[in-house]
């Protein structure tokens, strides 16, 4: 059992001396940490308050350890990281249940040329707004693919296309794949190409995700695989004195092995920072499936993006929920104040309403959401985060969040320290 016990710090120490000797004979390692402890104190975050209920507070903490090797052609990178609440794990435990330790990502980038380039294994993809691919930094695992990449880069413009197949285990036979949860795909396959000016871009994504289908309600016979296709444009601009950033998505295919799926997403937000404060307003559109039904699924769901960053920090829509449900149009309105040499107060508010139709045509109206951030450097690698955030929900709201009652206070409060060390760096660049 202590040898189980040992297994991840044995890890970790056999990564340092292989990476040792590698930088001794060639050219550059850097090895840099992440920590970062979060409070949070939860009184309906995610969902609406129940009642004769106590509100959940707790310490999660992200441990991080980034290992970065560069020489000639060659670039690699191997992250390991710990995540767990303080006092998930007994002082003195001899099973370690908790297993909380984990690769996050283990890559290479080889470069054929000046042009061509493959990275393959455990990565990070991130593009644009990170609307449908993104690092997911905020949630404390992140969010990895294991995945070949075939890259393009000239000037300002730049092409990825990206490959994954996914398994369980090394199978004798059959390739069923019984993983299941956030959209967990069995194949992907995606085209990415960016244009960059001066001081605009456009972006164009096309991608494709298979998902295991099952004959059987429990999901344990496999039957082939269904797809979903997401099409799209991310942009960036500014006009005098405003900067606009905006993206329109398509998802076509099917929502699973018999139901077609035709939904949407649009989104523009303008910029305008006359002097220390930053001003901006916009809106988002995902379709949604009428409550009481239809013929074909029409919502939109932003499948592997970062989405705490939208739609309120509260995490109501599209966190690991709302999927198949009555979309969101979602209008909001932000400003951000310095308020220091190394210090800013974010504050925005969302006003929130069903883009499909709810049950016995109720009001569309589902809330309105306020969040606040404060945000301070304290040195170069240290940086504190204090966030709170108020839900006011409408009746409506209940009807998509089964049937809570609305009328309890919602908010959602927390504190951050992050950091961020270059613990080593050596050889050359």
């Amino acid at each position: 059992m202590r040898q189980n016990n040992q297994l991840p710090l044995l890890k970790i120490f056999l990564f340092i001396a292989l990476f040792g000797f590698v930088q001794e004979a060639f050219s550059q390692l850097e090895i840099s940490a992440d920590i970062r402890p979060r409070f949070e104190y939860r009184h309906g975050f995610g969902n609406l308050f129940p009642d004769n209920t106590d509100p959940a507070a707790f310490v999660v903490q992200r441990s991080r350890l980034n290992f970065d090797y560069r020489m000639e052609k060659l670039t690699m990178a191997i992250n390991v990281q710990d995540v767990s609440v303080w006092g998930d794990t007994r002082q003195i435990d001899p099973t370690d249940r908790n297993n909380s330790f984990s690769l996050f990502q283990a890559w290479v980038n080889y470069s054929f040329n000046e042009n061509w380039s493959t990275k393959l294994g455990r990565q990070v993809i991130s593009y644009d707004d990170q609307r449908i691919f993104g690092e997911l930094d905020w949630a404390m695992q992140g969010r990895f693919h294991d995945a070949a990449l075939l890259k393009y880069h000239k000037g300002t413009f730049n092409a990825d296309i990206g490959f994954a197949f996914s398994q369980e285990g090394t199978n004798f036979e059959n390739n069923g794949f019984f993983l299941q949860g956030a959209f967990t795909y069995k194949a992907m396959q995606y085209a990415y190409l960016k244009k960059t000016w001066e001081s605009a871009s456009a972006s164009f994504l096309l991608l494709n995700t298979g998902f295991q289908d099952f004959t059987d309600a429990t999901n344990t016979v496999p039957d082939g695989v269904f797809y979903r296709q997401t099409i799209g444009s991310h942009f960036k601009f500014p006009i005098s004195t405003l900067n606009f950033i905006g993206s329109a998505y398509y998802q076509g295919g099917k929502s699973n092995g018999t139901t077609d799926l035709s939904s949407y997403n649009l989104a523009l937000e303008a910029n305008y920072k006359p002097n220390s404060v930053l001003f901006g307003l916009g809106f988002e559109v995902l379709s949604g499936t009428d409550q009481d039904g239809d013929s074909k699924n029409k919502s939109f769901f932003p499948l592997y993006g970062t989405n705490h960053k939208f739609n309120g920090f509260m995490d109501y829509f599209y966190v690991g929920n709302h999927a198949n449900n009555v979309g969101l149009n979602d209008l909001y309105a932000k400003a951000v104040f310095k308020t220091g040499e190394k210090s800013t107060l974010l504050t925005k508010v969302h006003y929130f309403g069903a883009n499909a139709e709810l049950s016995n045509n109720a009001n569309a109206y589902l809330g309105t959401e306020i969040d606040l951030v404060y945000t301070q450097q304290l040195i170069k690698a240290v940086k504190l985060n204090i966030g709170y955030s108020h839900m006011f929900a409408s009746e409506s709201m209940s009807l998509i969040k089964g049937a809570r009652p609305n009328d309890n206070t919602n908010n959602w409060a927390w504190a951050q320290l992050t950091i961020k060390p270059m613990l080593f760096t050596s050889g050359k660049d």
